[in-house]
């Protein structure tokens, strides 16, 4: 790996303090600073298929990993995530390397517990815009733990890209939340947390992903 400079072109780098980074795509529709989900990095199927598929779409990614992610990697065996507010922190510092030398024109997301961090300091900070895929809107099978409260002080164009059967939050239970009125909802027909549809739905979780990958480019294209 190299050292990150702003402006890099893609490829692996390292970050002094933070960690590793993967840049890729070439940026004509946008750039996403994207964070993994709780359970599986950046390497995981999902997360290497999406950027892929968001590359292909313009949209360039760079993927971080947080600390205990890599802990994990490193030493072969699974840890749980640390408080989500320790996760801002971190998603934090990597924008002050990433975001803020260039004028603050990236995007935040990510999946599931990395979009929830993405949103959380988007509540505080001033942020371009948001993706979150997959995101967990409460618990599975606790729908009255609502992950909301802080939305009402995000300010900047939201997209959310969800699986109409996840149990983070379900296309039925979603209908009933108060969004605020930037927030645009995409539902992935059949998909589940990692937008895999079942086999009787006649797609695959490839397909739902290219789809995923199109909507979340053309949302960041039409607010450029």
């Amino acid at each position: 790996m190299g050292e990150w400079e702003p402006k890099e072109r893609p490829g692996n780098w390292f970050v002094e303090g933070l960690g590793p980074l993967e840049v890729k795509g070439d940026g004509s529709s946008g750039c996403l600073l994207i964070a993994h989900g709780a359970g599986a990095g950046q390497q995981s199927a999902y997360m290497s298929h999406l950027r892929d598929a968001l590359a292909r779409e313009g949209v360039q990614t760079l993927a971080v990993e947080f600390a205990y992610m890599q802990h994990m990697q490193r030493e072969g065996r699974r840890r749980p995530p640390p408080r989500i507010d320790r996760l801002v922190e971190e998603l934090s510092q990597w924008c002050d390397i990433l975001t803020r030398p260039q004028g603050g024109n990236l995007w935040l997301g990510g999946k599931s517990m990395g979009g929830r961090a993405a949103s959380l300091l988007a509540a505080n900070e001033a942020v371009t815009g948001l993706v979150l895929c997959g995101y967990p809107f409460h618990p599975p099978g606790k729908p009255e733990r609502l992950r909301l409260s802080h939305w009402p002080s995000i300010e900047c164009p939201t997209l959310v890209v969800q699986g109409s059967r996840d149990p983070f939050g379900t296309r039925e239970e979603v209908a009933g939340y108060e969004l605020p009125e930037h927030v645009r909802v995409h539902w992935l027909a059949d998909g589940d947390h990692d937008w895999k549809p079942r086999r009787s739905s006649g797609r695959d979780q490839a397909e739902l992903i290219e789809e995923g990958a199109a909507v979340i480019a053309a949302f960041m294209g039409s607010h450029r």
